[in-house]
């Protein structure tokens, strides 16, 4: 079904309002995937929209088309498959997930990840997908349209420079995804479609540190679903904000252990909010599994997790 956007009211007044474009609904997934392929880079997919209009009022996405998958029941549900593995619909509100008792019970760290996000208000319309999909963010970029034409363009908006690191001639803008880093240590698999097949990728495959192009989803491919095994061990999620509820993530980190505190048999240690991918601090795991728990292990671990960081461009 076809609809054209309507505009509202203040009509001099774009800040206020979003550009024209056509709206889609499809009846299901196939046909939502079919319209992906026909429009390619033209059309814009909208689930909870919470981001995505944002975007669109500051002209940072101009689609002609914009495909709403929200209803999609493909995209829906939560429970364990024939495997023992959570499967998790694209479409499901963070609110439902946050919630769960599957996730409340088996999965805390994951359900405190997608429990930080935003205000109750955003969680009951964001989506799974749409925050694993969550664009880069930089302080020069999110801005309004007319801020950025009164300044020289950013690789994000066209230009060739980086304004986070000056003169840098690549993307630093942030992943700010709450979901992905909980579920990058819970060694989480996505599943993809496309109007030419489906495949699954790890969350470690979905992700690349590159500001531009964060993900590996290919054009006309939408996230469907998360597959979580059981957590290792025992896992958690804390994130430290200006103000609970309303920013993104100055830091988030996850971890996943297993064993008890003298003897740790594994370890999966991420942060988020601090470069454009979630970060896996490999040394820092290695670190805890030799030498468990203690205080002077979790500071020789902390010093270690500098150097799996790189250059800090979240300042």
């Amino acid at each position: 079904m076809l609809y054209c956007a309507p505009t509202g009211g203040f009509p001099q007044d774009r800040r206020v309002q979003l550009p024209a474009f056509e709206y889609l609904r499809p009846q299901s997934l196939a046909q939502a995937l079919d319209w992906l392929a026909m429009y390619g880079t033209r059309a814009a997919v909208l689930a909870g929209g919470t981001d995505l209009l944002l975007a669109m009022r500051q002209r940072l996405v101009v689609p002609e088309v914009v495909i709403g998958i929200g209803d999609l029941p493909e995209l829906r549900g939560v429970a364990f498959d024939g495997e023992g593995v959570l499967h998790l619909g694209a479409a499901e509100t963070l609110t439902t997930l946050a919630g769960h008792p599957l996730l409340r019970v088996g999965q805390p760290a994951l359900a405190a990840a997608l429990q930080s996000v935003g205000s109750r208000h955003v969680r009951n319309v964001a989506t799974l997908g749409g925050n694993l999909n969550l664009p880069t963010r930089c302080w020069y970029t999110n801005q309004s349209e007319t801020w950025r034409q009164a300044r020289v363009p950013c690789l994000k908006t066209g230009g060739d420079i980086c304004f986070v690191i000056p003169g840098a001639r690549e993307c630093f803008a942030l992943n700010g995804a709450d979901g992905a880093v909980a579920l990058l240590a819970l060694d989480a698999r996505l599943e993809l479609a496309s109007a030419g097949g489906r495949r699954e990728v790890s969350i470690a495959g979905f992700y690349r540190n590159d500001g531009l192009a964060p993900t590996t989803l290919a054009a006309g491919e939408l996230v469907t679903a998360v597959r979580v095994p059981a957590a290792a061990g025992r896992s958690t999620f804390i994130k430290i904000a200006p103000r609970t509820g309303l920013d993104y993530g100055l830091g988030t980190i996850a971890a996943v252990v297993a064993g008890d505190d003298d003897g740790i048999t594994a370890a999966r240690l991420v942060l988020g909010s601090i470069a454009s991918w979630p970060v896996r601090l490999h040394e820092a795991e290695r670190i805890v599994v030799a030498g468990g728990l203690t205080p002077a292990t979790i500071e020789a671990a902390a010093q270690a997790a500098r150097a799996d960081l790189g250059e800090l461009t979240n300042l």
